[in-house]
């Protein structure tokens, strides 16, 4: 699907590939990616088109037929909807003249509560700052139910306190730029991230989650990033939030480790 993203082929043509049925390679599928192969190859294009709006002066008509889309009106749609930005506000957010990336959106009607814990790095790497939203699906993607970001120390974990979630299911699902990548703001970076599908957890009105976020450096088998973030350059020196010791003697009853696959 990386190679061949834009070209016309069909979960059919994927699971021959795979010399899978296509039932049992969708099955397998959405097991390693936590999405179907569909969501999986529309995120692909979305994000190939976000490198190319904020990289390049190319037209919008001409990014959708680059990346295989059929018709300029319905890739706009969906892109919109999956960055939160349509297409030319996108490219003035990458050239910084003065938009600002969308805010998470969450139901006003709902009863909310809170997830906690701690967000740890990989070992090996320098300080980061880590977005950290609650989404519907295992992409991130517009819109998030709540989000925040926080900055992380390379050599002992951060607190973090992600408020007002509405009640229900969720995927908590973590970005970071490791430190020395610099700021790339049309390019979003994926060397660390907590994607893969035991991302979920399930938060209680009036109550506190527990959720200790482990990142690692990004896989092929993860979703695209596709949510417009705000920028995420890291910073030079990295304090624990207050509250942090709190936070990481929460009980252990639901916490979540969210951690690489085996064999990565």
């Amino acid at each position: 699907m990386r190679e061949h993203f834009g070209d016309p082929l069909t979960v059919t043509d994927y699971a021959r590939k795979a010399r899978l049925s296509p039932f049992h390679f969708s099955r397998v599928f959405k097991e390693t990616t936590g999405v179907s192969p569909g969501v999986f190859l529309t995120a692909l294009r979305i994000n190939e088109a976000k490198r190319l709006i904020g990289a390049t002066s190319m037209r919008v008509v001409d990014v959708c037929a680059e990346v295989g889309w059929a018709s300029p009106g319905s890739f706009t749609s969906a892109f919109t909807a999956a960055v939160g930005l349509p297409p030319g506000r996108y490219r003035r957010l990458c050239r910084e003249e003065g938009e600002t990336a969308p805010g998470p959106r969450p139901d006003p009607h709902a009863r909310r509560g809170a997830v906690a814990g701690t967000v740890r790095l990989p070992r090996g790497h320098g300080n980061a700052r880590v977005f950290l939203g609650a989404f519907a699906t295992g992409v991130v993607r517009h819109p998030a139910a709540a989000s925040l970001v926080v900055d992380v120390p390379g050599d002992r974990p951060s607190c973090y306190t992600l408020r007002d979630v509405p009640a229900g299911h969720w995927h908590l699902l973590a970005v970071a730029v490791a430190a020395g990548t610099g700021h790339d703001p049309h390019a979003v970076r994926t060397e660390l991230t907590a994607h893969g599908p035991a991302t979920a957890v399930t938060v209680t009105a009036g109550d506190v989650t527990s959720a200790a976020v482990r990142l690692r450096p990004a896989h092929p088998a993860d979703p695209p990033v596709l949510l417009a973030l705000p920028a995420l350059e890291p910073p030079t020196t990295a304090a624990a939030h207050p509250g942090c010791a709190a936070a990481a003697a929460a009980p252990d009853a639901g916490r979540l480790r969210l951690v690489a696959p085996s064999g990565t």
